[in-house]
């Protein structure tokens, strides 16, 4: 079911109880069949705009020592916020 509705709804799924970007872009890739630095790349954004529209805070943030993500690049901890829970459950998100 997570592969048939719009990947920012799966994204706010994913924040409830925190995650690591990687984590998520890890989770939306298989979930969804997308493969390649471009499509990574474009759910990074789309977990970036969910954050700057305030339905996600970012927690904690650390280097990529080891190239989890890409080596020498900022991870960031997100965790879903009151109004993007609020935002969710007007979507029928029924499992945030």
């Amino acid at each position: 079911m997570a592969g048939t509705r719009p990947i920012k709804f799966r994204i706010l799924e994913l924040c409830n109880g925190g995650k690591w970007n990687y984590e998520i872009v890890g989770q939306i890739q298989k979930e969804y069949g997308l493969k390649g630095n471009f499509q990574r790349d474009s759910i990074n954004f789309d977990i970036i705009e969910l954050a700057s529209g305030g339905m996600l805070k970012d927690v904690e943030v650390k280097v990529d020592e080891e190239g989890i993500y890409k080596k020498g690049f900022l991870l960031h901890k997100y965790e879903l916020t009151d109004f993007g829970r609020a935002r969710a459950a007007d979507a029928c998100l029924m499992y945030v």
